[in-house]
C-alpha cells in the first residue's frame, strides 16, 4: 500500500510523530493542523486533506475537535474514504461520526492508541482497534507504519470503552504514585528510596518507572499532558454515569486534574499530578 496517500489531521505532539513515521514507511502524507504548522506537507483547510487522500488519520485533542473537522470535510467524503479515528474521545462522538460515516458509505475504525511521545517517535504505538474485521486487515499496514501491536478489540465503540478504562487507570496510579512519594517525603525518607522499592514490589509497573524519577525531580516534560488526561478522566465519569456506576477513584483524579489546569498545570506531563502536594510543602513537588 506505500504510495497511497494519508491524510493526517492533528499535528501534536502524537500526530506530528506518526506523520512522519508513514512518511518514513512510503505513504504520501498529507497533514493539516487547526494552527498551522507550516510543513511542507501542510496544507490549507481540512477540506483539502480530504481532497488529496483516501485515508483520513485524525489524531485530534477531543471529542469537540473531531466532529467539527468531520462536519467541515463530510462534503468531501466518498464510499472510497477510510476514516480511523485515533483520537481519545466520548462514545457518543464515536458512534455518531460511525453513523456519519455508513450514511456516507466510506470505511470508519474506532482506533484510539496508547504510547506517548518516545513511542510514536519509534512507530511503537499500541492501537485498540473496533470495526469490521475486513475493513482492519485493509488498513493493517497504514497501522504498522506507526505501530508496533494492534489489539482487535471488537465493533465500533468498544476500543474508545477500552481506551478510557486503560487511561481511567494511568491516571489513579499517578494518583496514587503522588501520595506515596508526599508520604514518604514528608516522613523524612528520601524519594529515591520509594523508587527503589517499587521497582522490587508487585505495585511496580512501566508506568511507575517512568513517572516517579520525574516527579522525584520535578521534570514535567510532556508526554501526555494534565489536561488531556483530564478530558480522559471526565469522559470515564460520562460512560459511568450512562451506565449507573459510581467511580471514586477516578472522580479524585478527575478533582486534582482539573484544580492542577485551574493553578497553570495544563500543558505540563500529567505526573505534575504530583504538584497538589506543593501548596502543602513547598519543598515537595518543585
Amino acid at each position: 500500500m506505500t504510495n497511497q496517500a494519508v491524510a493526517v489531521f492533528g499535528l501534536g505532539i502524537i500526530g506530528s510523530r506518526c506523520a512522519a513515521n508513514l512518511a518514513k514507511a512510503g505513504y504520501e502524507v498529507v497533514t493539516w493542523n487547526r494552527t498551522p504548522k507550516g510543513g511542507e506537507t501542510d496544507v490549507a483547510t481540512p477540506k483539502e486533506a480530504a481532497a488529496k487522500a483516501k485515508v483520513l488519520a485524525f489524531y485530534l485533542k477531543d471529542g469537540v475537535a473531531l466532529r467539527d473537522t468531520f462536519d467541515l470535510i463530510r462534503d468531501q467524503l466518498t464510499p472510497e474514504h477510510v476514516v480511523m479515528n485515533h483520537s481519545t474521545v466520548d462514545l457518543e462522538t464515536t458512534h455518531a461520526i460511525a453513523v456519519a460515516c455508513a450514511e456516507i458509505g466510506c470505511g470508519f475504525l474506532d482506533c484510539p492508541f496508547t504510547g506517548s511521545k518516545d513511542a510514536s517517535a519509534a512507530g511503537q504505538l499500541v492501537y485498540y482497534v473496533g470495526g469490521d474485521p475486513a475493513l482492519i486487515e485493509r488498513m493493517k499496514p497504514v497501522l504498522d507504519a506507526t505501530s508496533k501491536e494492534l489489539k482487535v478489540i471488537g465493533g465500533v465503540g468498544s476500543a474508545t470503552v477500552i481506551k478510557i478504562a486503560t487511561n481511567l487507570i494511568s491516571a489513579q496510579v499517578v494518583q496514587a504514585l503522588s501520595e506515596a512519594m508526599a508520604l514518604t517525603e514528608a516522613s523524612g525518607v528520601d524519594s529515591q528510596v520509594l523508587i527503589d522499592a517499587v521497582a522490587s514490589n508487585a505495585c511496580g509497573s512501566v508506568l511507575a518507572k517512568m513517572k516517579m524519577p520525574a516527579m522525584a525531580a520535578g521534570d514535567y516534560d510532556t508526554h501526555f499532558s494534565v489536561d488531556n488526561m483530564r478530558k480522559d478522566s471526565a469522559f470515564a465519569l460520562e460512560l459511568a454515569a450512562q451506565v449507573g456506576l459510581e467511580l471514586p477513584g477516578i472522580t479524585v483524579a478527575n478533582r486534582v486534574m482539573t484544580e492542577r489546569c485551574e493553578e497553570g498545570d495544563a500543558e505540563l506531563d500529567y505526573s505534575a499530578m504530583y504538584r497538589q502536594f506543593a501548596r502543602k510543602a513547598p519543598d515537595f513537588a518543585r
